[in-house]
């Protein structure tokens, strides 16, 4: 769980993250704590009482057929997004610094990689996700580790030296209260921390079909809260790497890059410190990919046969949409590569901001309220929440200079809320 949780996009994003926020993405994983009981103790319990095999069943017994099939498409749209965008990651590190100098173009790297995924996944399912995540995770966090002792040893400092260096230096700075117009505003940053969690793993069928391989809610709701408590410090050490990269930058006098995503691939990938933490890197950013992209291509395949087709037991199904989705996999990467022009990280999670925004507004008035909506208005509601919330933050950043973070996610959530609201009626006896 924790690896397909952190995957590729943390190995590079968040150790840049100091150099223009300091350690500030901290106040977002203490919002994640509480997110993750959220779904431990409000959404696991309905999921298991109704036994689904998809989450997005919830939404026909609860709102209606064409609201079901709305949360499906979009945690398609949304899945397939921010899967291709981690992804992207270790494609274009591994083409850069490894198959671009034998002449091979990137397309052909994105394919042999995505390849390589569909091969051992096509017929292992989560039993096999379950297995090679566990191996993947253990890489991910050993490399770390070895990587930030690699880098103290390289400022010639010891363990405690670093950590007091650390604690002293100007970009540990974990809270900002006084700015309210600051995306860092610790606030927005805690509330959207735990919205994004609850639409990024309780609303989405990635992160849930091996939470709900537990055999009882309460070993499922254990799992939840334990592995919730893990990103604290798990972020933490991937901030504590950044700061000591940035020292190390202003010890050798080295100008940090424009991009904050490069600066651990501007020491690892590119042998400045040594063959050893090249190696750690690729390690690395390789097992933390692929934990979270295999995981992303089963649930997709899943929910496509499930609540698209409705044909969960046909196994040829199965496999035609799984290579199927592989492809569409590798072209959303393509298209990435093409218009990205910004910090991968926060890249994800405007995007989620847009494409789980309907979730979150969905599954919050099926909790909520006890109304049923018009089900034919519902994929209307579902599109123009997050085109109003376009026009609405281009419109705000032109008159006032205010320019919405990742509080859009809640906005778009509740334009869909009100949006189901206005066009409902009152459950009736019968119904309930």
């Amino acid at each position: 769980m924790i690896g397909a949780s952190i995957s590729g996009v943390s190995f590079v994003s968040v150790p840049g993250m100091p150099v223009h926020i300091n350690m500030y993405y901290l106040q977002m994983c203490l919002g994640f704590i509480l997110g993750y009981f959220a779904i431990a103790f409000i959404l696991l319990p309905i999921y298991y009482k109704l036994n689904l095999t998809t989450i997005y069943s919830y939404l026909q017994q609860r709102l209606g057929f064409k609201a079901y099939k709305t949360g499906a498409w979009f945690f398609l749209l949304s899945k397939m997004t921010r899967a291709a965008v981690s992804f992207y990651v270790v494609c274009m590190l591994l083409h850069q610094f490894v198959f671009e100098v034998q002449g091979i173009p990137f397309f052909v790297t994105v394919i042999g990689l995505v390849a390589l995924i569909w091969m051992y996944t096509h017929r292992g399912g989560v039993k096999t996700l379950v297995w090679t995540d566990t191996f993947q995770t253990i890489f991910l966090f050993g490399a770390l580790i070895l990587i930030i002792i690699n880098v103290t040893d390289a400022l010639g400092m010891t363990l405690g030296e670093a950590t007091k260096t650390i604690r002293e230096s100007t970009y540990s700075h974990v809270f900002l209260f006084d700015d309210w117009l600051s995306k860092q505003n610790f606030w927005k940053q805690f509330l959207s921390g735990m919205f994004v969690v609850i639409v990024m793993t309780g609303l989405d069928q990635d992160m849930m079909q091996k939470n709900l391989t537990c055999k009882t809610l309460r070993e499922a709701q254990k799992d939840m809260c334990t592995y919730g408590f893990f990103f604290v410090p798990a972020n933490l050490l991937f901030l504590v790497l950044g700061v000591l990269l940035i020292m190390l930058t202003q010890q050798q006098g080295i100008q940090l890059p424009a991009n904050t995503d490069d600066l651990l691939p501007m020491y690892a990938a590119t042998g400045k410190l040594g063959t050893t933490v090249t190696v750690l890197f690729t390690i690395g950013i390789v097992a933390a990919c692929f934990s979270s992209a295999d995981s992303a291509l089963t649930a997709l395949t899943t929910s496509f046969c499930v609540d698209i087709k409705e044909r969960p037991h046909d196994e040829g199904l199965r496999r035609k949409a799984h290579l199927g989705i592989c492809v569409v996999f590798a072209v959303f990467i393509l298209l990435f590569r093409a218009v990205n022009s910004t910090n991968i990280i926060d890249a994800i999670y405007t995007l989620c901001s847009y494409t789980y925004g309907p979730l979150l507004g969905l599954f919050a008035f099926g909790l909520l309220t006890k109304r049923i909506p018009t089900d034919r208005y519902v994929p209307y509601i579902a599109i123009a929440s997050p085109v109003a919330c376009y026009l609405l933050d281009t419109l705000t950043t032109h008159f006032t200079g205010y320019t919405f973070g990742y509080e859009l996610l809640m906005l778009n959530g509740l334009l869909t809320f009100l949006g189901l609201w206005v066009f409902s009626k009152r459950q009736q006896a019968k119904d309930k």
